[in-house]
């Protein structure tokens, strides 16, 4: 486990990114697989919709595992799965949660620096606390940073890039592997951010933000598809329906 951990790091390169088109179960998993994919990431959103479940940590830690063993019995990518924000009220519980991810065969976690249902981020020195413990179980972990999350980029800006590096050195401090910094399609700040972090910076594929190839050339080492691809395969599926519940024919 310790050889594909390290396998999936070194995937991690600023100009040459990692792209992930996320999935939320074994079989869309094995579509990704095989079209070439070099590493498989769950999306929380869509793992969640498909089970009928909110985005959240609505569905069930026990149903994240279940979900988790089914995907690697498909593939042998590394695998990095969405824990939302690490399945524990406290660090104790954070470590446990993380651990058991380890152990049962991930190579990497995506962990939020603020809790379920709240807008505000963690205080720093909270997120550095459970950032710490999931990255002390070996794990490779995605730090989630949410300073531009609802924010106004064009009149903040600058100081949501101060923000979001401040915290990428106290996360990288803690052993985070990767910052991920969503909601982001100012190419401007997504330079910035890349030339000043410390981590090697994963950014979330956005419709009509930066393609994938300018994104590699801001100097971004990972590139995510989040739920969207989740979202677009259930809006294919109803358009289908509808389609075919009309009296027409469908279009596969």
């Amino acid at each position: 486990m310790t050889d594909k951990i390290a396998a999936f790091r070194a995937l991690h390169v600023p100009g040459d990114p990692l792209i992930l088109v996320n999935i939320w179960d074994a079989g869309s998993a094995k579509a990704v697989a095989a079209a070439g994919a070099r590493a498989i990431a769950t999306g929380s959103y869509g793992v969640a919709g498909a089970q009928g479940r909110n985005d959240g940590e609505d569905f069930p830690l026990e149903d994240v595992f279940e979900n988790l063993a089914r995907i690697l019995a498909v593939t042998d990518l590394p695998v990095t799965i969405d824990m939302e924000s690490g399945y524990g009220a406290d660090p104790a519980a954070v470590a446990v949660s993380i651990g058991r991810a380890r152990e049962a065969g991930a190579a990497g976690i995506n962990m939020e620096d603020r809790l379920p249902g709240e807008s505000a981020l963690l205080p720093v020195a909270e997120a550095v606390a459970r950032y710490r413990t999931a990255a002390d179980t070996g794990i490779f972990v995605n730090a989630r940073c949410d300073t531009f999350r609802g924010a106004d980029i064009a009149k903040d800006g600058d100081a949501l890039v101060a923000d979001t590096l401040e915290r990428a050195r106290a996360y990288a401090d803690a052993g985070a592997g990767s910052l991920f910094v969503p909601f982001l399609l100012d190419p401007k700040c997504i330079g910035a951010i890349c030339e000043g972090s410390p981590l090697p910076v994963n950014i979330l594929r956005g419709k009509g933000g930066p393609t994938h190839q300018e994104l590699a050339e801001l100097g971004v080492a990972r590139i995510s598809h989040g739920h969207q691809p989740w979202a677009a395969a259930m809006a294919w599926l109803q358009q289908q329906a509808a389609q075919v519940l009309g009296g027409a024919e469908p279009d596969y």
